[in-house]
């Protein structure tokens, strides 16, 4: 199993899993073009994706979705509530399939084996995902406002791991954001901060973990320096080795072996 980034951040989010011939994007929140210049970056064509999975119907995680499965006929899987909250975005002249799933549910995409899991966020029926070859387990989760014994549990033993750590506490506190904001993105139904990431991967067996890539950092509230510190003091390693994955330009293909 090896995955990569299109982009993670405020303006646009998008992975890439694949294994063997099946290769699923994880949101797309890029214009069509954009996305399709993302792809090449990482040598696919939207021929080349599966599915697309979408975690909640926020426009950095959905804009490009419905234009990209309508144009190249892939199917999506997203809940009934983000559904319902993105059929706005989705073409009158629909011709791609729209598979409704259960946040509690798994289910199988190709060589695939999917988890998704609810969180708390401030959307409709938000999920993140777990993915799983039979011998490998890549958990993802960002857009989330604090963690719960099921996130834990969920995450457990994972060999490879996208964090979200968007913010720094002082520089959120002391930055820019108005006060309405600040607080939607300190609440429990908000984002992740540093130490709150830092503190969930405490928790978790990581005897198995290759890979740990902190993503959706703020650009106005984060530095990768604090999010690499932050991390490194959990996991008893380099600083070096703990992944960013930028708005710019996501990360590049990671194999988990």
């Amino acid at each position: 199993m090896r995955f990569a980034s299109l982009g993670s951040g405020s303006a646009g989010n998008g992975l890439i899993i694949e294994q063997s011939s099946t290769r699923l994007l994880l949101d797309c929140g890029f214009g069509l073009k954009d996305t399709l210049y993302r792809l090449a970056r990482l040598g696919l064509q939207a021929n080349d994706i599966a599915g697309i999975l979408v975690t909640h119907e926020h426009d950095d995680h959905t804009n490009g979705v419905f234009k990209l499965a309508n144009k190249y006929r892939i199917p999506v899987w997203l809940t009934y509530g983000t559904y319902v909250m993105s059929q706005k975005l989705i073409p009158k002249d629909q011709g791609f399939e729209l598979h409704i799933i259960d946040s509690h549910q798994p289910f199988n995409i190709g060589d695939l084996h999917i988890q998704p899991y609810p969180v708390p966020h401030d959307a409709r029926e938000p999920v993140q995902y777990v993915f799983k070859n039979g011998r490998h387990k890549l958990g993802v989760l960002t857009d989330v406002g604090t963690t719960t014994p099921h996130i834990e549990a969920i995450l457990n033993a994972c060999d490879s791991l996208v964090l979200e750590c968007n913010h720094d506490l002082d520089m959120l506190r002391n930055g820019p954001y108005i006060r309405s904001l600040k607080q939607r993105v300190g609440s429990r139904l908000g984002h992740l901060d540093n130490e709150s990431a830092a503190s969930l991967l405490g928790k978790l067996d990581n005897r198995k973990l290759q890979h740990i890539v902190a993503a959706h950092l703020s650009e106005k509230n984060n530095q990768p320096a604090l999010v690499n510190a932050a991390l490194s003091r959990t996991l008893n390693c380099e600083e070096h080795w703990i992944g960013i994955a930028s708005q710019a330009e996501g990360f590049d293909w990671r194999e988990i072996k």
